[in-house]
C-alpha cells in the first residue's frame, strides 16, 4: 500500500500527485464529469439537497465529503469565486454576505493510490468579514470541523494579500488539521495587479502553501472558463485526499466521510 512519506507533510503538493489529471478526458471520465455538468458542458448542476448526480450505472465510484471554509476581507470576491466554482451566476454588483451561506457542488476525480474514481462533494461555507465581527458565533460555526480553509485576497487589493499571514496565524492551532489553500481573484485585471510573482513565489516558499488564481468575470460562460474552474477544484481535491492521507495514516479517507454509490 502506497503510504504519504513524512516529509511530503512538509511540501507543497504538485499537481497531479494524486489525482489522474488525464482521467476527465478519458471515456469513463467524461461519462462521469457529464453528470455533474449542465447541457452546455461549460458549468456545473446545481443540486438540491437530496439531489445526487446520476452517474452511469457501469461506473463504480465512491463519494467523499467535505466542509470548506471560505475566509478573506470584504469585497476580495469570495461569493463571486464561490459562485463561479458551483455554477451559480456571479454577481456582477459586490454585496456584503448576511450570516452563514453554504453551496455543495459535486466534482469527480480518480485517485492514483486505488485507480477508482470518486466524487467529491464539497461544501462550501461563506460569509461576510462584517458578520464574523458581529457575532461571535459565526467565526466558530464555519471552522467547527472544517476540512479546509480557502483564503482569498485580491490582485488589486495589496493589504488583503498582506492580511493572509496573520490570518493564517490567527486560526491555526497546534491541533489543527485543516488543509490550507489561497486563492487569488481578480486575476483578469493582471494591468491593475498589486501582486508580483516575486510576491506569489515567496508566499508560497515560505508557508508550503499553493495560490490559485481565479477570473470571476460575469457571463463567462466558455471553455476557458471551464478550464479555469477545472483547474481549481482539480487542486481543491488533491488537497483534500492529502488531509485524508495524513489523517488515516496513508490509507485515505475515514469510513464516515466515504459512501458508496447506488
Amino acid at each position: 500500500m502506497w503510504i504519504l512519506a513524512t516529509e511530503d507533510y512538509f511540501k507543497m503538493l504538485a499537481s497531479g500527485s494524486l489525482l489522474n489529471l488525464d482521467w476527465l478526458k478519458t471515456r469513463e471520465g467524461q461519462e462521469v464529469l457529464a453528470s455533474v455538468l449542465q447541457r452546455n458542458l461549460t458549468k456545473l448542476k446545481r443540486f438540491g439537497l437530496l439531489e445526487r448526480p446520476m452517474v452511469p450505472l457501469h461506473i463504480s465510484i465512491s463519494e467523499v465529503r467535505y466542509k470548506v471554509f471560505l475566509l478573506g476581507k470584504s469585497g476580495v470576491g469570495k461569493t463571486s469565486t464561490l459562485a463561479k466554482l458551483s455554477g451559480c451566476p456571479i454577481p456582477v454588483v459586490h454585496s456584503e454576505t448576511q450570516g452563514i451561506q453554504t453551496t455543495s457542488l459535486f466534482w469527480p476525480g480518480k485517485i492514483l493510490q486505488q485507480n477508482k474514481a470518486s466524487m467529491f462533494q464539497i461544501q462550501f461555507w461563506d460569509t461576510g468579514e462584517n458578520s464574523t465581527k458581529k457575532y461571535d458565533h459565526i467565526m466558530p460555526a464555519c471552522l467547527d470541523k472544517a476540512d479546509a480553509v480557502i483564503f482569498l485576497f485580491s490582485f488589486i487589493d495589496k493589504s488583503s494579500f498582506d492580511d493572509i499571514p496573520h490570518q493564517l496565524t490567527r486560526i491555526s492551532t497546534p491541533k489543527d488539521n485543516t488543509t490550507k489553500l489561497v486563492i487569488g481573484t481578480k486575476f483578469d485585471q493582471f494591468a491593475h495587479s498589486e501582486i508580483t510573482q516575486r510576491d506569489i513565489r515567496d508566499f508560497e516558499h515560505n508557508w508550503k502553501i499553493p495560490i490559485l488564481k481565479t477570473r470571476n468575470i460575469p457571463d463567462a460562460e466558455n471553455q476557458s472558463s471551464f478550464n479555469d474552474i477545472a483547474q481549481n477544484l482539480n487542486i481543491i481535491c488533491e488537497h483534500l485526499w492529502q488531509r485524508d492521507l495524513k489523517m488515516g495514516g496513508g490509507k485515505g479517507p475515514p469510513g464516515d466521510n466515504k459512501i458508496s454509490y447506488c
